[in-house]
């Protein structure tokens, strides 16, 4: 299902457009997370891009914007499209992306843990924009992978050129042993990390820290300009 609704997602005009970022977020929805915590992860990360300082970046260079896609995963054969390409050029195109986030609703799915096939799918989408000056896929999760292709697996080859894969994990153990198996086998490629939500009610803020952290070094080299 990897080829599922991400064939076609991307408009003509929007791949010929200037475009600052492309960003790719996979939520985890495999059976650990429940139908509260669900909702943390949709409403946490429309909190974050709402807040003030992640706007501010956002909106720096409206005629080559920041490009969102996000998605949700578990199995080897679910993901599904929360989020479509969009161009985030300014609060009348936030504010739509928000209400779609918001106002989703989880699909059935299968309650288990893929990450390997989680990067497939954000390698797919990230694809459908080669033009883009920096490209990023944001893996969001609670557990280890334990179905499909190990993350391990997933051969340098299967990912897009210059692409940056990023963690958020949610990790309330002492040792940090879910963030530095996400450092071990998920994350990849020059300055990529993993940003730790201590619990799901720590997510909306952990996931701003993440987002400023991956859009303000392209900020502050285009102010440099």
């Amino acid at each position: 299902m990897i080829r599922f609704a991400i064939i076609g997602l991307c408009l003509p005009s929007m791949a010929d457009a200037a475009c600052r970022q492309a960003l790719a977020l996979g939520l985890d929805v495999s059976g650990s997370v429940d139908a509260e915590e669900y909702r943390l992860q949709l409403d946490g990360l429309a909190m974050a891009l709402q807040s003030e300082r992640v706007q501010e970046v956002l909106f720096l260079q409206p005629a080559a914007p920041i490009i969102i896609a996000v998605y949700e995963w578990s199995g080897p054969e679910d993901q599904k499209i929360i989020l479509p390409w969009t161009a985030l050029t300014g609060p009348p195109e936030l504010t739509k992306a928000v209400t779609t986030l918001w106002s989703y609703q989880r699909s059935a799915a299968a309650p288990t843990t893929a990450i390997g096939s989680a990067l497939l799918a954000g390698f797919a989408l990230l694809n459908q924009q080669p033009n883009c000056w920096k490209r990023t896929l944001d893996l969001s999760g609670d557990g280890h992978a334990n179905t499909g292709p190990r993350p391990q697996d997933i051969s340098s080859t299967k990912m897009p050129d210059g692409v940056v894969v990023n963690g958020l994990v949610i990790d309330a153990s002492t040792d940090a042993e879910l963030a530095n198996y996400y450092k071990s086998y998920v994350i990849r490629g020059p300055g990529s990390f993993v940003e730790i939500a201590t619990s799901f009610d720590d997510y909306a803020a952990a996931m701003e820290r993440k987002l400023l952290r991956e859009l303000e070094s392209l900020a502050t080299g285009a102010l440099d300009e």
